[in-house]
């Protein structure tokens, strides 16, 4: 069974409407089958998880809601099992915040109805639906065992947002996070793009995590992609100006800032109504057809916003400055998707971010940095202290 199987149900006349995708089933023989390990240590019943986002927005483009004036939930769910607290979690951290979980087995099953909430309630406490049929149906008092359920799913959601409040409150700092910032750190995680654990980078510092922004690789991950990087931009106070942005074309250098500028301005567009001008380079002259190196909108004259994945030594931001700054053109900024907010050197305070902003005098804006990385952690249940504890012993050795 695939996409073709699941599309009758939430495309067409049932356009309004959700389905649920068997993930995890709560029989233990499940295992034999939903638990085989496939590519970077993912399970079948993950990647499953992973498919009620990519086919939720498939199925949203091909049939698009009646109801044109709210943000659509998406409509697949899932099915797990909540005698299997584990699975619950990773299947939630495989399908991210937004897809609801249907998770029987809690009462003549065995599950525990605390142990199932915290695994598999989002952030906000929601997210999970949990029916009960015969531990309420054979109770000696059906009403009251229906009363004490209800009482314990709102415990739960009390217990897993408390404990969201204390990460808050860890060493009295305040969250940053605005909520595009989650969703994008919560779905590169997903895209195995950033990853926890110990990299040695070019400068040879040991860091604690690694960013490879080539592994957003499919359809659904480059469409929350560009909408990261057009609520971004939207949210700069130096890149939008009395509601109106500061750029009149957006920019993507060769090569992997070709399909970035792509992404941004469709997501401007469909996110925004911004309909902005795209334009990008070739590496190399072309010397026939339209020739030269520059390909789409005209930038002479015209502001242009530059569009790449990070700065590590801002060597590609400077050179496309300068060709943009000879075929007439004005910088105006730069958009980036994660700002790694460290000193180039032990001896040098400017991280390459500040340095570019700094000596081409144009706003670099990123959807995450730093900061955002480790209130992220706070906030999350499913990494333990000790990798935020890695990451904020990194900032504090080499953190701008």
């Amino acid at each position: 069974m695939g996409w073709d199987s699941v599309q009758p149900f939430v495309t067409g006349k049932y356009a309004n409407k959700g389905a649920f995708i068997l993930c995890k089933t709560s029989n233990p023989g499940s295992n034999d089958l939903l638990a085989l390990p496939l590519y970077q240590q993912r399970t079948l019943f993950e990647k499953i998880a992973n498919l009620a986002n990519e086919w939720s927005a498939k199925a949203q483009s091909e049939s698009p809601s009646s109801d044109d004036d709210t943000v659509e939930p998406p409509r697949l769910g899932l099915v797990v099992g909540a005698t299997d607290p584990d699975a619950l979690s990773k299947a939630r951290k495989a399908a991210g915040s937004s897809i609801w979980l249907l998770a029987p087995g809690v009462g003549a099953q065995g599950g525990d109805l605390d142990a199932a909430c915290k695994a598999g309630l989002n952030d906000e406490g929601t997210g999970m639906l949990i029916p009960v049929s015969r531990g309420i149906s054979r109770a000696s008092d059906p009403g009251a065992e229906a009363k004490k359920l209800k009482e314990g799913i709102n415990e739960a959601r009390k217990s897993v947002l408390e404990k969201r409040g204390e990460k808050r409150k860890a060493d009295g700092v305040s969250s940053s996070i605005a909520p595009y910032q989650k969703e994008f750190l919560e779905f590169s995680l997903k895209e195995n793009v950033l990853r926890f654990g110990s990299f040695v980078l070019k400068s040879g510092r040991t860091s604690p995590y690694f960013f490879n922004a080539g592994l957003f690789s499919s359809g659904s991950a480059l469409h929350k992609l560009g909408k990261a990087y057009a609520a971004s931009i939207m949210a700069s106070d130096q890149l939008v100006k009395d509601g109106k942005v500061t750029f009149d074309v957006v920019f993507g250098p060769a090569y992997k800032g070709i399909s970035l500028g792509a992404l941004v301005c469709a997501a401007l567009y469909s996110d925004f109504g911004i309909d902005s001008g795209f334009a990008y380079n070739r590496k190399e002259a072309k010397d026939h057809g339209e020739g030269g190196i520059l390909v789409g909108a005209s930038m002479v004259d015209k502001r242009v916003l530059i569009v790449d994945d990070v700065i590590t030594a801002g060597t590609a931001i400077r050179e496309s400055y300068d060709m943009l700054k000879s075929t007439k053109a004005t910088p105006v900024g730069v958009s980036i998707a994660l700002d790694r907010a460290e000193k180039r050197s032990l001896d040098d305070p400017l991280s390459a971010v500040q340095a570019v902003a700094r000596d081409l005098e144009i706003p670099v804006v990123s959807i995450v940095a730093l900061p955002q990385l480790q209130d992220f952690l706070r906030e999350s249940l499913d990494y333990d202290e000790s990798v935020l504890k890695l990451v904020s012993e990194y900032r504090s050795q080499y953190g701008v």
